[in-house]
């Protein structure tokens, strides 16, 4: 559910500040290179050192550095001048900065301007420019000046935020209080616009940190908010359509719980806010514990004249009870447990021989390590090694082994069929199977918190454990709702939102059980570059080459932004599919297998799904243009079929605005390219046109449909049914839920991802 927009680190494209422009950084100094200011070259002024003679190389190369430094101060300025206009409460701190600056740039270049014809002298040195002192003094106050303007303009940013935050939860709190869907859809509406604009301010700030601590805290609030967003529609749609329903409401109240946290931790995050010092605080892991304690060892050698090293082993002792994290586990094998206590008994009598050999060292009062004591800090390491081995095995493979019994979602279908069938009973049960298996994931995510080797990585594993811990809940209380009120479609909704979910959750720990192991054995460093496009792929009909590259922020945010639209029309295309009685009809079979199609395309833009190289998104592309042919096909056969020339306009209209885009998608699809550049406008092409096709689709199928409902009508003889549904509409509850549906579909989810580009696309997080 939106990742473009929202998913971080954890998801990794972010959304571009406005819509059909390049992408805008957060700090509006952040997004475009002509405006920074060339640092390098101030340091060249500054460092330049008058001797005897100058040659007019010389002489003109700095000229020109002076001159490039004024006009990249001017540029910087008037981007300042114009943030001042907008914000007037820092209009005079700001503009007195700019003045600041410009004074100093200005400076600069005529410092360094000796004219277009100086005439050399014989009788004394040719200098480029003499008053050093004054140079000093004007790349000094250029510097401060610049520094307090971009301090200013992160104020704004943050203000930005602060505002668009307190928006949000104003508009919370009304749809927290609505009691018809009526108000409802209006209200929601409002809170879309509000959460897109959040999210574009969020996103490109999470883009803008340099720490990959609050990096990640960013990216696992604002995939939250991701997630909660849609949970909160069917929610509270659910406990509107049943009011008198308990656990609907419960169910209601933990989204916007959880979206109200969710919030304040990007304010404390954004703020820099210290009122939440437990949630600042990572738990001590083991992989941390195991580090510390080994440069603790190997710092003996240096201090041969220090007090007996008793820290080691209370350091020991420390690490060794943070593993009763996993010996004490329920999940635990004997062996396991076995080989973790071995390991630790071993690195004690390790210690303890170092401690020794220490201790023999000093009584002889050896200026350097002995022999003996290189030897124990050999062992003590490497036994600590081999302990955190065997923790990071014994974590990764219940991790893997879980993740292998989940993935076949057999409590969550169960749940479903129980829920369609109104069996309490048996939703009881299969929510107890959920729970213990939500006990063991969150379990199993605090252990690979242990050893997941990097702080982000940590933080990672907590929101992990964290989501299941609340969403294995949500999803019983959904479940109960849907067996309460079996015929209910709003509520069998909800309860698919909160499973998918936790399927999303289950596919995110895959990823980082991947980054883990990467961690562990070297293959990753601060960051993992994304390679999907291209990558090397079985087929090279279509590109000669195939090499792994990294993407730059402008060309993730446009991948991410055209799959989340592939998605949503996608999911548009299976919604109007539901309306037809005939699931068998030509159009309706050619349409749901397009849908498909094109499902795989928006999964490879986040790097998952059956389509793993470029080759074989292009095979995609083409097997879906040859389905949106036989179409076109099926659509010649179905005007036929009808008796007015209008209707029969209509649909073929249609079908000519669909076959030009299958040839154009199917042409484009064989078209060989080469290197990266091209690959990457090929891949854009194919997804634009696919959109394209997905769009005609929608409204073939809402005419076809209105068409064949009119004729079935006729042929009954039963009068206009479409009249006699408009009028019963009006006056059943039904109609509401179908309405904001409606409504929802016209703001609500559709429009509001629209809007929503991120996180997530095409990293691996």
């Amino acid at each position: 559910m939106f990742p473009g927009l929202w998913s971080g680190d954890m998801t990794n494209a972010f959304p571009s500040g406005q819509r059909g422009t390049k992408r805008r950084s957060s700090c509006p100094y952040h997004d475009n290179e002509d405006k920074r200011l060339p640092v390098t070259k101030i340091t060249t002024l500054i460092n330049h050192k008058d001797k005897p003679k100058k040659s007019e190389g010389t002489q003109a190369a700095v000229h020109r550095v002076g001159q490039a430094v004024s006009v990249a101060v001017g540029r910087f300025v008037t981007v300042g001048e114009a943030i001042a206009t907008e914000n007037q409460e820092l209009k005079d701190e700001m503009g007195q900065a700019c003045f600041e600056a410009r004074r100093a740039g200005d400076t600069i270049a005529q410092l360094t301007d000796v004219g277009p014809a100086l005439p050399s002298r014989s009788d004394g040195p040719v200098t480029v420019f003499s008053d050093r002192t004054g140079m000093v003094k004007a790349a000094r106050l250029l510097l401060s000046s610049v520094t307090k303007v971009l301090v200013l303009a992160d104020r704004i940013v943050i203000k930005q935020i602060i505002t668009s935050r307190n928006k949000v939860l104003v508009t919370l709190d009304h749809l927290e209080r609505v009691s018809t869907f009526q108000e409802f859809v209006q209200i929601f509406s409002q809170f879309g616009n509000e959460m897109v604009e959040f999210a574009h301010l969020t996103g490109d700030r999470q883009n803008d940190l340099k720490d990959e601590k609050k990096k990640a805290r960013m990216a696992a609030a604002r995939a939250v908010l991701e997630k909660c967003t849609m949970m909160l529609l069917t929610a509270s749609k659910t406990c509107l359509r049943h009011p008198d329903c308990e656990s609907a409401r419960i169910n209601k109240d933990a989204v916007f719980r959880r979206m109200r946290c969710a919030l304040e931790q990007v304010i404390e995050i954004v703020t820099e806010a210290r009122s939440c010092g437990e949630n600042k605080m990572l738990p001590a892991s083991i992989y941390n514990a195991i580090n510390n304690f080994k440069s603790s060892v190997e710092c003996l050698r240096e201090n041969l004249n220090s007090p007996s090293p008793q820290s080691i082993g209370s350091q020991l002792e420390a690490l060794v009870e943070r593993t009763e994290d996993f010996t004490d586990s329920a999940y635990t094998s004997h062996e396991q447990r076995q080989a973790i206590l071995g390991l630790c008994q071993l690195a004690r009598q390790e210690a303890q021989q170092l401690v020794q050999a220490w201790a023999e060292a000093q009584s002889v009062q050896a200026k350097e390590a002995t022999e003996d004591m290189e030897v124990a800090i050999l062992k003590t390491c490497q036994s600590a090694s081999e302990l955190r081995r065997e923790l990071h095995k014994v974590a990764v493979v219940r991790a893997a082994d879980l993740l292998k019994v989940h993935g076949e979602q057999l409590p969550l279908r169960a749940l479903k069929a129980a829920g369609a069938e109104g069996n309490l009973e048996a939703v009881a049960e299969y929510s107890r199977t959920l729970t213990e298996q939500k006990e063991q994931l969150v379990e199993t995510c605090r252990l690979l918190c242990h050893v997941s080797g990097t702080e982000p990585l940590e933080i990672t594993c907590i929101h992990a454990e964290e989501t299941f811990h609340v969403i294995g809940p949500q999803i019983v209380s959904a479940a109960q709702t849907l067996a309460l009120h079996p015929s209910s479609k709003i509520a069998k909704e909800n309860l698919e939102v909160f499973c998918e979910a936790w399927e999303s959750q289950l596919c995110d720990m895959a990823l980082l059980l991947r980054e883990i192991n990467d961690v562990f054995e070297g293959r990753r460093g601060d960051k993992r570059s994304y390679v999907s496009l291209p990558r090397t792929g079985k087929h090279t009909a279509n590109m000669k080459t195939a090499k792994a590259v990294k993407l730059d922020a402008e060309e993730q945010t446009s991948m991410a932004k055209q799959g989340l639209e592939l998605r949503l029309l996608s999911s548009d295309v299976d919604a109007e599919v539901e309306k037809w009685e005939e699931q068998e009809h030509d159009v309706v079979r050619q349409s749901q297998s397009l849908a498909s199609m094109a499902h795989n395309m928006y999964l490879f833009t986040r790097g998952e799904g059956l389509l793993k190289t470029t080759v074989d998104l292009f095979h995609q592309a083409e097997v879906l243009s040859e389905e949106g042919l036989q179409l076109c096909s099926s659509l010649r056969t179905f005007s036929t079929q009808l008796v007015e020339e209008e209707e029969k306009s209509v649909v073929m209209t249609e079908m000519e605005k669909m076959l030009p885009l299958c040839q154009q998608l199917q042409t484009g699809a064989r078209s060989p390219v080469q290197g990266k550049t091209a690959t990457f406008q090929k891949v854009d092409s194919s997804i634009q046109t696919t959109r394209g096709i997905l769009t005609v689709v929608l409204s073939i199928l809402s005419i076809c449909h209105k068409l064949t409902r009119k004729y079935k009508s006729e042929r009954s003889s039963l009068g206009s049914l479409q009249d006699w549904r408009e009028r019963q509409d009006a006056s059943t509850p039904v109609k509401e839920e179908e309405t904001l549906n409606k409504d929802s579909n016209g703001f609500g989810v559709k429009s509001l991802e629209q809007h929503i580009v991120g996180l997530n696309l095409l990293e691996s997080k």
